[in-house]
């Protein structure tokens, strides 16, 4: 082992000294030592004898203390010397080419350009291998040791200063974003009622066009010339209206209906919305008069339609101190106020036909039910002059409603109910 450690150290001490001379034009050979090489022909200098021959212990220990000097002389070299380094690393670099060119058969002119090495070039690739794989060993302990004292060396001032100065940079910039964001989350609010009046807008120009398209494609005269028959008191006939109610502040509501059934024409319509299903309800059940339920509140209506004749209803009513009024053919029969004054009709809610809802669109009663017909259903958002309603009511003009029209692609029915043609004018005369 001893001969194994003079032997490293004499091949270092050759290779710093290779170092500090380089022979110009000269071709370097990286060969790897086996330890037979090293007790054959690396002998062990001679130790100076004093006073006599040394027992082996101190022998020995001469000779370590003696490797322990040449390796730190030979480590404060290398630290001293970083240009070495770097011209070590061009020496692997050319080593490694010439073991590639002779994997690769570059040697095929015969000539032998690594001097005594074998001729057998799966041999002098291993060889080389071994050597390459050596001397980058040491490389990485050297490269190791210079980035671990680089390390605890600490970042340089100017080095922070830049870090401090990018950092502060990158803040700026976020603080600008953030900025940027916040202006168009405003402008965005901003815009938001603009834009949905516009929408708006847009929609109710499309349905006013899907509605004339549908006057060309109903099964009627015209979209409007049916009625819907109900002609049983249970809780599966009804009729439902496919468009819903905005919120509404006021109202007029019109109807022709021909009923005569006993006791109690039911409920012609109920609109519910979810947490009140009675926000809007016309009924007549059993003995009690016609009342008007608006948010669950009760007003009764002075009107008599139970003749078995068609007659046309209106109901009107505002949120301003809950006033309303009731129109049977035209005339003014009753008034009233305090009917949910200031609550503003909620919308999203469903609208039937024939039948009075306990919850939204469902759980109807069958004592509840309308049993006849019903036609020219309109709902305005607004109160109607008293003209209008009497023009509708004779049959001189034909007012549709702008918010619910009375169409027949508007209107469903289930259960048993069905639509028919009918001119609702036309029969009224024959009623007289």
């Amino acid at each position: 082992m001893l001969a194994l450690l003079t032997a490293g150290v004499a091949l270092a001490v050759a290779a710093g000294q290779a170092q500090d001379n380089p022979i110009p034009g000269s071709r370097f050979v990286c060969t790897a030592l086996p330890p037979e090489a090293a007790r054959a022909g690396c002998p062990l200098p001679a130790m100076p004898m004093q006073g006599g021959a040394l027992s082996p212990e101190e022998e020995l220990r001469a000779a370590v203390l003696q490797l322990r000097e040449t390796v730190v002389q030979q480590k404060e070299t290398l630290g001293a010397q970083r240009e070495a380094i770097r011209e070590l690393t061009s020496k692997l670099a050319r080593c490694e080419g010439l073991a590639g060119g002779k994997a690769r058969g570059t040697g095929a002119t015969g000539k032998d350009t690594m001097g005594d090495l074998p001729r057998d070039p799966g041999h002098v690739v291993e060889q080389l291998s071994r050597s390459l794989q050596t001397l980058k060993d040491r490389l990485e302990s050297l490269e190791l040791q210079l980035h671990t004292n680089a390390s605890n060396a600490g970042l340089p001032s100017d080095f922070r200063e830049v870090l401090q100065r990018r950092l502060g940079e990158l803040e700026r910039q976020l603080l600008r974003k953030v900025a940027e964001l916040e202006d168009e989350k405003s402008l965005l609010h901003n815009e938001t009622s603009a834009h949905r009046q516009k929408t708006e807008n847009t929609l109710n120009a499309l349905l006013q066009r899907v509605t004339e398209l549908e006057r060309g494609n109903s099964a009627f005269k015209s979209p409007d010339a049916f009625k819907v028959s109900l002609p049983l008191r249970t809780n599966y006939l009804y009729g439902k209206i496919k468009k819903t109610l905005p919120e509404l502040y006021a109202f007029t509501i019109c109807l022709w209906l021909r009923s005569s059934a006993s006791p109690g024409i039911g409920t012609p319509f109920s609109y519910a919305v979810p947490g009140q299903a009675n926000e809007i309800v016309l009924i007549e059940w059993g003995n009690n008069p016609i009342e008007l339920l608006i948010n669950d509140k009760v007003a009764q209506l002075p009107l008599f339609v139970s003749d078995g004749k068609w007659h046309h209803i209106c109901i009107t009513w505002t949120t301003r101190d809950g006033m309303w009024e009731a129109f049977q053919d035209g005339e003014k029969l009753g008034t009233g106020e305090n009917l949910a004054p200031w609550h503003p009709i909620k919308p999203g809610g469903v609208l039937i036909l024939g039948q009075e809802q306990d919850t939204v669109g469902g759980r109807f009663d069958a004592t509840q039910a309308f049993v006849g017909e019903l036609s020219q259903f309109n709902i305005w958002d607004r109160v109607l002059r008293a003209q209008e309603i009497i023009n509708i009511a004779n049959c001189s003009t034909n007012m549709p409603g702008n918010i619910i029209p009375w169409v027949d692609n508007n209107v469903d029915v289930f259960g048993g109910a069905s639509k028919w043609p009918v001119e609702t004018c036309e029969e009224r005369l024959l009623d007289l």
